[in-house]
């Protein structure tokens, strides 16, 4: 280990390890409740999944009218604002309220990543330009420093130039895609799969497993030019992988014939059905398309750009998470590469619409992911490391046929916010099929935002208390944004009233002030109408075409 006995040190009321979603809700949210923030981000963008990862939001059918938090809607109204401010939109595109930069299927608000990590940079930046926030971009989490029950700081290093700082407060957020502190800081927590005599969930697996893990998926971006040629260099890998084959799937991996999420029958889903500019077509480029050249005055955009995250690029070989650094690297760069061979597979050898094979025409598009090789910055992780919280959720609280009568999920005395996706599992590091599970819009319960030991320290993504069930509901933008929201205020009000962060809990008082506190913020703590809102499930507006996930 490096002398630290120089290294800089940083205060503040709170430090985030992790600057996505939900460690940028974090911070608004501590915030605006008068906290100064230290947020640490590998990256030079924030975000997360929404741009790092390149993912669209998905969202649940009524995040128009229905919005889990203010400070979410204003993320997206800032998104919208960014169009239509700095965009060459025609004016026809200008007028819509309800504007869909790239008129994908997934959501209401399919953009360009690039978009969302400038809107977020300006959302936080008065706090900065106040001295009440510190971002450490370029940054990875290398020690935390505990006794017993309590983190008194952490030590990160600029990942360039190998600079340490060390960083105190007196609570802590772990906002890391994979729950990267939890291991560090002795916190008591599990991955992977439990067993249904864990848990007692219908889906969960006979046997336990923490290496059965879902595939992560590497993002690109890609439009199309017809008539021209952009073929890559062919992946080193590529005849190996474009035989690779699933035991539980219809065919070869690369294929337009898919296993169908919920009935594992084969599904066929071309690149293309129709035009590419067309509206809405359930193909895979429609699916995620992030910008419509139509929206925007001619010359502008050569061709709509799509982003690909797509069954066909779901990397399950070899599990991510509790796994040595160097495994972890060698899985995350077979995951880039798998990607990457999908994509010359498209180029070059898959069936085309119109006949032939191969769409030469297919061009990665790295610069509205920032980078230069047409992939996104990071794999997008859909299950991490989760703590052991006093209190968990199950299938039983939410899903619709775990809970046989009910008119909606459970409800939690202490809930913190909101949130609305499908239990949705990927393939598996072992071989295992899709799980895809109805499931009711949900609350989130504070109790799984409480370690069982630490005392001060706060989950802020998908590392919050749920099973790797749960864990595929729980795991989407909106709702991560308000898990994220939730933490952050947790740590400000805590600090604030002096007392620690799970007594906000444990006293019934402090519960209501807190609950109020967030009410006061904007965030919806149940559904308008809780009960009446139908479930989940894959049709209809969202998971029509959402199952491209």
């Amino acid at each position: 280990m490096k002398n630290t006995d120089h290294a800089e040190e940083l205060a503040a009321d709170l430090v985030i390890v992790g600057g996505g979603l939900g460690g940028v809700s974090a911070a608004l949210a501590a915030m605006r409740l008068g906290a100064t923030v230290v947020l640490v981000e590998e990256l030079d963008w924030l975000g997360g999944q929404l741009t790092s990862q390149g993912v669209p939001p998905d969202e649940y059918p009524w995040i128009e009218s229905v919005i889990a938090s203010q400070s979410y809607a204003t993320l997206r109204q800032n998104i919208r604002a960014y169009y239509r401010d700095h965009m060459p939109l025609t004016e026809t595109a200008r007028a819509q309220m309800r504007l869909n930069p790239g008129q994908g299927n997934v959501s209401t608000l399919c953009h360009e990543p690039w978009i969302a990590a400038k809107v977020i940079d300006r959302m936080l930046a008065p706090s900065e330009a106040a001295g009440r926030l510190t971002i450490l971009r370029g940054h990875g989490l290398v020690e935390v420093q505990a006794d017993g029950d309590r983190i008194h700081a952490v030590q990160v290093e600029h990942l360039a130039g190998g600079r340490r700082r060390v960083l105190r407060a007196p609570v802590f957020i772990d906002a890391t895609e994979i729950g990267d502190m939890l291991p560090l800081a002795g916190a008591e927590h599990v991955f992977g799969a439990e067993s249904r005599a864990q848990t007692q969930e219908p889906h969960a697996l006979e046997t336990a497993d923490p290496f059965d893990q879902q595939a992560v998926t590497w993002c690109f971006a890609a439009d199309y030019l017809s008539g021209e040629d952009h073929t890559i260099e062919k992946p080193a890998a590529y005849d190996r992988l474009k035989s690779l084959q699933l035991d539980c799937w219809p065919g070869p991996q690369f294929s337009w014939v898919l296993s169908d999420f919920v009935t594992h029958q084969p599904r066929e889903r071309p690149l293309f059905a129709g035009p590419t500019d067309a509206i809405s077509l359930y193909d895979l480029w429609h699916a995620r398309r992030i910008a419509y050249r139509q929206h925007f005055a001619p010359g502008h955009y050569a061709s709509d750009i799509t982003l690909a995250n797509w069954p066909q690029m779901d990397y399950w070989e070899k599990p991510i998470v509790g796994v040595s650094p160097g495994e972890q690297a060698v899985a995350l760069e077979e995951a880039r590469q798998f990607s990457l061979s999908f994509f010359y597979w498209m180029q070059t050898d898959a069936p085309r619409h119109d006949g032939g094979y191969g769409y030469r025409g297919l061009r990665l598009r790295g610069d509205v992911l920032g980078t230069s090789d047409g992939l996104a910055k990071q794999a997008y992780y859909r299950e991490g490391r989760r703590i052991q919280a006093e209190f968990t959720v199950l299938e039983q609280h939410i899903g619709v046929a775990a809970r046989p009568g009910a008119d909606g999920a459970e409800r939690f005395h202490d809930s913190v916010g909101i949130g609305a996706y499908r239990i949705d599992l990927h393939p598996s590091t072992t071989g295992r099929n899709t799980v895809d599970i109805d499931s009711f819009p949900f609350q989130i319960p504070l109790g799984a935002l409480i370690p069982v030991r630490l005392d001060n320290l706060i989950p802020a993504c998908k590392n919050l208390g749920t099973t790797r069930i749960t864990n595929g509901a729980y795991r989407e933008h909106a709702t991560e944004w308000s898990i994220g929201e939730a933490a952050g205020a947790l740590a400000a009000f805590a600090l604030r009233r002096r007392r620690p962060v799970r007594a906000v809990r444990s006293d019934t008082t402090l519960l209501a002030d807190f609950q109020r506190t967030l009410h006061d913020l904007g965030v919806l703590l149940e559904w308008p109408v809780f009960g009446a809102l139908t479930p989940i499930r894959r049709t209809g507006y969202q998971h029509q075409n959402a199952s491209a996930r």
